[in-house]
């Protein structure tokens, strides 16, 4: 399983972010990314159809996840992490894929992929406040 892949890469990193406060995290994530979009309209639309796809694949996804502050709760928490790595590389390559990478305007996406690797590394996806277990 991927999600064991992930928990064997960071095996020795120290575990400081439970499911708690990686839903926290999650939420102000949605809500930078949702901010980001805003700053960017009208005078980066690529950087802001980014930054929305962003917030709405993270919000949504912590929308579906079965950890506290999740609502339809359909999603692990084991899975959501594996869906994070993804959501990571959506972050990181996506200025590359819309053509601006080399812009002033990427250096947003690609602190927040560098950001999320490390919270991903830093969370212990069997931590014990999973809502339905």
């Amino acid at each position: 399983m991927a999600t064991t892949s992930i928990a064997r890469l960071t095996a020795d990193m120290p575990k400081y972010i439970d499911s708690r406060t990686h839903a926290v995290l999650d939420y102000l994530t949605a809500g930078a990314f949702f901010a980001l979009g805003v700053s960017m309209l009208g005078h980066h639309s690529r950087a802001a159809a980014l930054a929305f796809a962003n917030a709405g694949a993270v919000l949504g996804l912590s929308l579906m996840t079965d950890y506290p502050g999740g609502v339809f709760r359909k999603i692990s928490f084991e899975t959501h992490g594996m869906i994070d790595a993804a959501q990571a590389a959506m972050t990181a390559g996506g200025p590359m894929l819309l053509g601006f990478a080399h812009e002033p305007e990427a250096q947003p996406f690609h602190a927040q992929a560098v950001v999320e690797a490390g919270v991903i590394a830093a969370t212990d996806w069997n931590s014990e406040n999973i809502v339905n277990s």
